[in-house]
């Protein structure tokens, strides 16, 4: 058993009769905003793994340590 296009016809007028024509535009412009980000996202290039490294490498400071005894 499958849907027929009349079938699909009275489902679409039930549902803009529930939720109105208007949350159905801004439910629409949602989802086309969501694919946008998403087709952006994935268009963007991942980082280098130079930079990775370079920015997971750990930072040494030179100098003397004091202990609390040296301080007295």
């Amino acid at each position: 058993m499958g849907f027929s296009i009349q079938h699909l016809v009275v489902l679409l007028i039930i549902v803009m009769l529930l939720f109105g024509t208007k949350k159905i535009k801004n439910v629409g412009a949602d989802v086309g905003g969501w694919i946008r980000d998403f087709r952006k996202a994935m268009r963007e290039d991942p980082p280098a793994e130079d930079t990775l490294a370079k920015s997971e490498t750990k930072k040494v400071i030179e100098g003397e340590a004091r202990t609390e005894r040296e301080h007295v």
